[in-house]
């Protein structure tokens, strides 16, 4: 297998067994939390992260590339036209969070454009303090100046989303 054969597979293999694991009262109770502006299957955050651990165990030796890959998948929508679902962005989060040491400064473009259309601190907040925050911190030298100069230019950016980001990263990062 390729590995965007891999990618589509395991986004596949997480988004139908999101939909498996999903409940009407749930998915209801997250659409009036975040005001419709994500859909939702309705699966309760175990079975998000049990499914991300299944996929990583079943889709095995999926590196750097492969691994930003299918968050951008999960992150964006399951079919065109269609609104991006919770649970999806949810389990590129934790996915992310797992596989943090293989981030890279270079990756900071794909993570702004997730805190820029998180729409849920539910989605913020972990991507800030359990991805940005280590990745940040494992940084030295040279990217880590230029993962500086990304973060000034959040810090003057017009998005809040980005300007609170930028703040709590120097505020966790500054010794």
């Amino acid at each position: 297998m390729t590995e965007m054969t891999d990618v589509a597979a395991a986004a596949d293999f997480i988004d139908r067994t999101l939909r498996n694991e999903g409940a009407w009262y749930r998915a209801d109770e997250v659409g009036n939390r975040l005001g419709g502006a994500l859909a939702s299957y309705g699966s309760s955050i175990g079975a998000v992260r049990g499914t991300v651990r299944d996929a990583i165990r079943k889709f095995k030796d999926m590196g750097h590339d492969a691994t930003v890959m299918l968050a951008s998948a999960l992150w964006g929508q399951p079919k065109p036209g269609s609104r991006p679902v919770f649970e999806r962005r949810l389990a590129a989060v934790v996915l992310l969070q797992t596989n943090v040491r293989l981030l890279r400064h270079s990756d900071l473009t794909r993570l702004e454009g997730f805190l820029r259309s998180a729409q849920a601190p539910d989605l913020a907040e972990p991507l800030v303090s359990d991805v940005l925050v280590p990745l940040l911190a494992g940084l030295g030298g040279r990217e880590r100046q230029r993962a500086s100069a990304v973060l000034s230019r959040w810090r003057e950016d017009p998005d809040p989303q980005l300007q609170t980001a930028a703040g709590q990263l120097e505020k966790e990062l500054t010794p």
